[in-house]
């Protein structure tokens, strides 16, 4: 990927000799100063009419073509798309990071190590598989170059990211190359699976704001081109752009759908104790991602989901002082709710005279039991809940906890990865690193070392 543009499917490193697509011709390339040669390889392009938010999965298959098939993760067959594999080819304090991801993966280093730029640039991908536009994800994009990368004759500096989803298809392959400077914009991508090229974009004239698309097509005519838009991913486009008639397109829409839905199962958790312990309206009962409306939250589950509230009701007494016999909910004369922990015979104590650590710990077992109908999320209605998995973002997971709630929490993180329905990638401290490498079933990845 170039910050010029210039890639095209004809020439892509990921596809063999026999599926090249028939070459165009070709604009000059161009990476910027600084960066590795084997950093700076994909193209872009632009829709002023569609928006991947308005993007919805129309379940095509794929119709033969080679290799692939479903994923296996712990001896199972798997159909559910997750993100495998993250990439930081150029992004801030991170060059060349190819890190792998399991059920429960966990990023640990000292500080400044880029534990927290590891999940940003995972959230950030996110947002943009949900329809996010690049300003909106990327509002300082400047900080995300790499901070010794040169400019280049035309002043422009920017950085690469990407990602792989396994599933049913196989692994699909995303890379994206944005320009941060002298304009933000998206200046290539490039969309891969079973050994083949399937989208590449590049941008070919910088005075527009759009860039152009090439995807695998394999019928009367092998490659078809149009204009995208520069500031949103041309992946997530994608089915609103292929008709789906030939096997070539049929396999575009089954990676780039596979890829839209494992990038936007992801929720973002950073409970903030001080907005927690207020009592709350009682609503739809969906968990923000700063938990503070937690209390509105067990009011739901207390009622729609016994087994799951129980269940949590019992890592609340594992992880919390004193005697803990359930989770309960009091309504107010105000019309507000307010959660409490149930002493058996003694007194109940509300929520909001629980320390910032216990509140942080039931905050997140609550989001490991819970799944995307009770999380403030955009789900992805017309796939079923059997195709989808939630992977839970939590930077500092570690954060104000002792050993035991750690223990608890991971524990629990494992044992729900298990099923299948939510993973889980965090940042974890010196001591939660510890823990971590101690419990059978997380994977750590230690950075700076």
């Amino acid at each position: 990927m170039d910050l010029t543009g210039g890639s095209t499917l004809a020439r892509t490193p990921h596809a063999p000799p026999s599926d090249a697509v028939p070459s165009q011709s070709r604009s000059s390339e161009a990476r910027p100063s600084g960066a590795h040669p084997s950093e700076a390889r994909t193209p872009e392009a632009r829709t002023p009419e569609a928006r991947p938010s308005e993007v919805r999965p129309s379940g095509v298959r794929p119709s033969g073509g080679r290799g692939g098939g479903a994923r296996v993760e712990g001896g199972r067959a798997c159909a559910r798309p997750v993100v495998t594999e993250l990439r930081l080819s150029a992004f801030a304090g991170h060059r060349g990071a190819v890190h792998a991801l399991g059920p429960v993966t966990l990023f640990a280093g000292p500080s400044g190590s880029g534990k927290s730029t590891m999940l940003r640039a995972y959230e950030a991908l996110a947002r943009l598989g949900a329809g996010d536009s690049l300003d909106e994800v990327f509002p300082d994009a400047v900080d995300c170059v790499p901070e010794r990368a040169r400019p280049d004759a035309q002043g422009r500096r920017g950085f690469r990211i990407g990602c792989t989803v396994d599933g049913a298809v196989g692994p699909v392959r995303l890379d994206l190359a944005v320009q941060a400077e002298p304009r933000l914009r998206i200046v290539g991508e490039r969309l891969t699976g079973r050994g083949r090229t399937l989208l590449a974009t590049a941008l070919r004239d910088p005075s527009r704001s759009t860039v152009q698309a090439e995807w695998h097509t394999a019928g009367a005519t092998p490659v078809t081109r149009a204009p995208l838009p520069d500031d949103l991913l041309g992946t997530a486009l994608l089915p609103l752009r292929v008709a789906g008639k030939t096997p070539g397109q049929l396999e575009v829409l089954a990676a780039a759908e596979q890829l839209v839905i494992g990038l936007r199962s992801a929720f973002p958790c950073d409970p903030r104790p001080s907005g927690m312990r207020a009592s709350v309206l009682p609503g739809e009962g969906r968990l923000r991602r700063d938990c503070a409306n937690l209390a509105e939250v067990l009011h739901r589950t207390h009622t729609d989901c016994p087994r799951r509230h129980h269940r949590l009701a019992a890592m609340a007494g594992a992880g919390c002082a004193g005697p803990v016999t359930g989770l309960g909910v009091r309504e107010l004369a105000d019309g507000t709710v307010r959660a409490v922990l149930e002493r058996g015979g003694r007194s109940a104590t509300p929520l909001g005279r629980l320390a910032d650590g216990e509140l942080r710990y039931l905050a997140l077992a609550l989001t490991l039991l819970t799944g995307p109908g009770v999380l403030a999320m955009d789900r992805i209605a017309e796939v079923p809940d059997a195709m989808q998995s939630l992977t839970l973002l939590a930077d500092g997971l570690d954060r104000g906890l002792d050993g035991r709630q750690v223990r608890e929490l991971l524990g629990l993180a494992v044992a729900i990865a298990a099923d299948g329905h939510i993973r889980v990638a965090g940042t974890v401290g010196e001591r939660g690193a510890g823990e971590a490498r101690r419990t059978s079933g997380v994977t750590v990845v230690d950075l700076g070392v």
